[in-house]
């Protein structure tokens, strides 16, 4: 009972570590089981054994028998379930030919590169050169977004690398699995024969079960046969059910049925699919954190011996500095990517989480089975896992200074809230040049703004997903325009450090907009001007209009003009560079105003009559 509280906490402490520091939380829970089991029994305890055992020896351990494989297995399962929910078909089409390469083009390039690799170094079988080579192949969202996440990128960069990782997670995942299925198969002359049959075993009944049951949990949660406090658990029940009934009509085809399902249920558009992938990823990260210590735990000094030579450096050096480019330059040539972009996405290729369960899992089943050379599985794939991940976190931003793709300014604007304003303007400053992303929890908005071409997407700005999307790197402006006040002060409070390094602004309140000894400085466009001014001003006038600016006081003058007119709201500043400066209810003034700079303000043209001439100026 012990060691099953301490896996927990020390599982749950290591997820704490990783989130505090920013780095992948394979990393600390890696070191945490290695430490436990293998450095214990070997330095720290009197009497040679673990402090945490995870299989039973007659005298301790946690699973008697091959329980630890079947919760491995099933573990990984729900883990690759959730990975299959976020796989949605429509944003493969989206990502462009460079990603689509990269996870066709790359894989064949790792899959063979490593598999002649692994052979020729460590005198491996062919086998089991092959399945290393497999399991290699992911890189997963959990060990990049983190690496990444305070690094000002190019959108296009960080685009390639988030969808690389999130598409080639259940890839290289199914190429592991009918790997091994092939390894598992009779050996003899009817090897490939045996092979090929296990092979077809697996892809029809996988394929089905997932397909099937997918469809069939869809249809009864639409019917409402199952109430909204059931969802979660019945899902999950669903999940461990498909994976097992799918194993027992072809043995190992539970991941692919697992996988199949979450891809056909994350595509079917359904409302509950957010509540599912939200309990999904809270069991997920709980599971890892037990998962990865166990399996680090299981690992043996005498294992860990079996790679502590030159080699294993010299495969680790040949996967990642010559494996790795020769897949990204391949997959994208002829891209719009330049040479340096290129550079830094062949750097930056971590080996994460579905790479060293199923190498944990497939390592102890075929060791069981006797397989030779199936000792070097787990141990090689965890010091792939361990040594890119540490690479990456340590060099990632200095190399991306080195090679000249760190963004010294991040122009992007976010901006809270999807309404028709906030539409517009984020189409105006679209056509204008600015990296614009839209976010709301209504859906009905955020598809009106992708109707406009713009990017938007639907988020809860309570939870953490959105300071998770690298996407966003390269976003330095914040602006909350939602109906809410609230919610616009909480994504100041809460988002303004990461994404509003060059200004992070929010609408006037109604109660500030009538005192006017309350002016926030975060205060975004005008003092007279709350959300509900500006969505009736836009009604009236759905246009942003341009006037020119002479000079400073001309310019000071013009606002004093929208100050008195109520359908006329000052939005920006437009240099001669065409830069936009957003105008603040602060009143900042903008000293250095030139004669080719222009203001940009919502609502009805001015009238020529009103605009005060140099004349004018000169007799004030």
């Amino acid at each position: 009972m012990l060691e099953l509280a301490g896996i927990i906490i020390l599982g749950i402490l290591a997820q704490w570590v990783a989130w505090k520091f920013k780095i992948p939380a394979i990393l600390p829970l890696i070191l945490i089981g290695l430490l436990v089991g293998p450095i214990a029994a070997e330095f720290l305890s009197e009497d040679g054994t673990k402090w945490i055992e995870p299989i039973w020896n007659e005298t301790e351990g946690l699973f008697p028998g091959e329980s630890l494989f079947y919760f491995v297995s099933l573990a990984i399962g729900i883990i690759l379930f959730e990975g299959g929910l976020t796989l949605k078909l429509s944003e493969i089409k989206n990502v462009g030919p460079v990603i689509s390469k990269l996870i066709t083009i790359g894989t064949f390039v790792t899959f063979f590169g490593g598999a002649v690799a692994a052979y020729f170094i460590f005198n491996l079988t062919w086998e089991i050169s092959f399945l290393f080579s497999a399991l290699i192949i992911v890189t997963g969202p959990t060990v990049i977004t983190p690496i990444l996440r305070n690094i000002p990128l190019k959108k296009d960069i960080s685009a390639v690398l988030k969808w690389e990782g999130i598409l080639i997670d259940p890839i290289g995942a199914l190429v592991a699995v009918l790997v091994y299925e092939f390894i598992s198969a009779n050996a003899g002359g009817e090897f490939t024969k045996t092979a090929l049959i296990e092979f077809g075993k697996i892809v029809l009944f996988g394929s089905a079960f997932g397909f099937t049951f997918a469809h069939a949990l869809n249809f009864i949660f639409n019917k409402k046969w199952v109430p909204h406090y059931l969802m979660n658990v019945f899902s999950l029940a669903a999940v461990l059910g498909v994976f097992v009934l799918s194993d027992v009509f072809a043995h190992e085809s539970g991941l692919l049925a697992v996988v199949v399902m979450g891809m056909v249920l994350g595509n079917s558009g359904a409302s509950y699919l957010k509540d599912i992938l939200y309990f999904k990823e809270s069991l997920s990260v709980l599971l890892i954190s037990i998962l990865f210590i166990l399996l680090a735990a299981n690992i043996n000094y005498d294992e860990l011996l079996l790679i502590y030579n030159w080699k294993t450096a010299i495969l680790f050096a040949v996967i990642v500095f010559v494996i790795r480019p020769v897949g990204v330059f391949l997959s994208t040539h002829g891209s719009k990517l330049k040479f340096k972009e290129k550079l830094f996405v062949s750097w930056v290729g971590p080996r994460g989480i579905v790479a060293a369960g199923i190498a944990s899992l497939f390592g102890l089943k075929l060791a069981s089975q006797g397989v030779v050379d199936s000792q070097y599985i787990t141990p090689l794939v965890f010091v792939i896992v361990l040594g890119t991940v540490l690479l990456n976190a340590t060099t990632a931003r200095l190399f991306a200074k080195l090679v000249g793709v760190f963004l010294d300014k991040s122009n992007g604007i976010l901006i809270v809230g999807a309404s028709k304003v906030s539409r517009l303007l984020g189409h105006y400053l679209e056509t204008n040049g600015r990296h614009v992303v839209l976010i709301d929890s209504n859906q009905s908005n955020i598809a009106k703004a992708q109707e406009l071409g713009l990017e938007a997407f639907t988020t809860n700005i309570y939870s953490d997903n959105l300071a998770d999307n690298i996407e966003l790197n390269d976003v330095g402006y914040l602006m909350a325009m939602t109906g809410n006040s609230e919610i616009n002060k909480y994504a100041i409070n809460k988002f303004s450090a990461q994404f509003g390094e060059n200004g992070s602004f929010r609408l006037v309140t109604t109660s500030e907009m009538n005192d006017p000894d309350n002016n926030p400085k975060e205060g975004l466009f005008s003092h007279t001007d709350d959300y509900i001014n500006l969505s009736e001003v836009t009604r009236k006038y759905p246009s942003i209009q341009e006037t020119d600016v002479r000079d400073t006081e001309h310019y000071e003058s013009l606002i004093e003009i929208t100050k008195e007119d109520k359908d006329m709201i000052p939005l920006f500043l437009k240099d001669s560079d065409n830069e936009l400066h957003i105008i603040s209810s602060f009143s900042k003034t903008f000293e250095d105003v030139g004669a080719d700079w222009k203001l940009v303000y919502l609502g009805k043209p001015f009238d020529v009559e009103k605009v005060p001439t140099d004349d004018d100026l000169e007799k004030s």
